[in-house]
């Protein structure tokens, strides 16, 4: 299923929420996976420099079943912005793409730049950087968390095209 939206019209029609409920992104995060519009239910994990949880995640299935079929879901990492080891690289994001994950967005970095293009899931982080992190089984899954400044909940949705990326606490456009 390919995701009908605008974060631009998404935006327009929410620009005046004052509730919270809808939330932008700053635009700090770049592209780095084959799709570049994604959207999806939101899997939140907290992890610094270390991915196991990242693989783990990836590895299994990412999606749910709707009434409208099944649905990509979109893994948010709060890397704490570390711009010191990479959280996701060729293998990982070949097995988000395999097991049907719309997205992954990483505040930290990626790496294999090159493998990523070409994989068919949307990918952004902060930056690239080719050493990869270490593997302490350390982190936190399904807890709200903070990226950029902004509030990110488990079940949250993730809008992702060329403009930007939003959330909100709800779907806004039916799966």
């Amino acid at each position: 299923m390919s995701p009908l939206f605008a974060t631009c019209d998404l935006c327009d029609s929410h620009k005046n929420d004052s509730s919270g409920a809808f939330r932008v992104l700053p635009p700090v995060f770049r592209d780095y996976g084959g799709v570049r519009q994604f959207c999806g239910p939101v899997v939140t994990l907290k992890c610094h420099e270390d991915n196991s949880l990242v693989k783990a995640l990836l590895d299994s299935d990412g999606r749910i079943d709707t009434a409208a079929g099944k649905l990509g879901r979109v893994l948010v990492v709060d890397g704490g912005a570390s711009l010191r080891r990479a959280l996701l690289g060729g293998n990982l994001g070949a097995a988000a793409a395999r097991n049907g994950w719309a997205g992954v967005v990483i505040d930290g970095c990626v790496r294999d730049v090159a493998e990523l293009a070409l994989l068919h899931v949307g990918i952004r982080a902060l930056a690239s950087m080719p050493l990869p992190t270490e593997k302490r089984n350390e982190g936190q899954r399904d807890l709200a968390i903070e990226l950029q400044g902004v509030r990110v909940r488990p079940g949250d949705w993730l809008y992702a095209d060329e403009d930007g990326t939003v959330l909100s606490d709800c779907c806004l456009t039916g799966p």
